[in-house]
């Protein structure tokens, strides 16, 4: 599912993805609309479900796209509260390069 033209954009998690950043990252990923995307999940401390609503969203839309949306890195805190409240996102890390 990559896309046709451009390079993968890059976009950087914080560490408290909370109800006070669901708005900016909602911002973030629109301004990437488009665009193949790569997360950076790393540095997550902290996420709430509405953070994470985003991110599933954002990967549906980008799914429908034909756009590749996938997670680079992320950590234990993100993939635990994703597991705690039923989302898979197995399908969204990215591969290993052989």
């Amino acid at each position: 599912m990559t896309g046709k033209s451009g390079a993968v954009k890059k976009v950087s998690l914080e560490k408290v993805l909370d109800l006070n950043e669901a708005t900016n990252l909602h911002g973030k990923l629109l301004a990437l609309r488009g665009s193949d995307v790569s997360v950076d999940a790393s540095s997550v401390e902290r996420a709430g479900a509405l953070c994470i609503q985003v991110l599933m969203s954002a990967a549906k839309s980008w799914e429908e796209e034909k756009r590749s949306f996938t997670f680079s890195n992320m950590s234990d805190a993100l993939g635990t509260t994703m597991q705690l409240i039923g989302v898979n996102y197995d399908h969204l890390l990215a591969k290993e390069s052989k």
